[in-house]
């Protein structure tokens, strides 16, 4: 189910989606890791599951990877053909700062661009075991999102529930 709104060029490079990142047909999605590349919770234990052990095996290989920083993988089994793996915490199940969100959403991107990669979809980052509120996520990451989304043909965001859905639907329409 996609929400849209007819609020702009941006609006329309960002696409508000409900449901599974890891059916994303995308050439990337993108994982809010930890520095050590294990997936062992939230997000990306669903990334792993869905598209298999290289995903984690080939982002172990890269680590550590520091908030700040961000790796490109295969994507397994997934529709997608890469994950970028973008570290929101150095430990697994830590509590985080929007600024981690904002910093995991800026190198993703960059990652990105540097990779050619055009399209790209993104879970609410942070929001699970790290603590940080949908709509402070959403914030930072529309904020990062819009100071590169010339550089892509679509940005998803994409939420599992109804609130998260929300809240990236209300900063994406609002903030223009």
């Amino acid at each position: 189910m996609e929400h849209e709104t007819p609020a702009g060029k941006s609006a329309e490079k960002i696409k508000v989606v409900k449901g599974d990142l890891t059916k994303m047909d995308v050439q990337a999605i993108v994982n809010p890791a930890n520095s050590s590349g294990v997936m062992g919770g939230g997000v990306a234990y669903y990334i792993k599951r869905a598209g298999g052990e290289i995903i984690e095996q080939e982002a172990r290989r890269q680590a550590p990877i520091q908030v700040g920083e961000a790796v490109l993988t295969p994507a397994g089994k997934l529709k997608a053909r890469h994950v970028i793996h973008a570290p929101t915490m150095k430990y697994p199940a830590m509590r985080i700062p929007a600024a981690n969100v904002r910093a995991a959403t800026r190198t993703a991107l960059d990652l990105a661009i540097k990779n050619g990669i055009k399209t790209i979809a993104f879970p609410g980052m942070g929001t699970g075991v790290g603590g940080v509120g949908y709509k402070e996520a959403a914030k930072v990451m529309v904020d990062e999102i819009r100071k590169k989304l010339d550089r892509f043909d679509v940005v998803y965001l994409v939420g599992i529930d109804n609130d998260l859905v929300d809240a990236f639907e209300k900063i994406r329409s609002n903030s223009q």
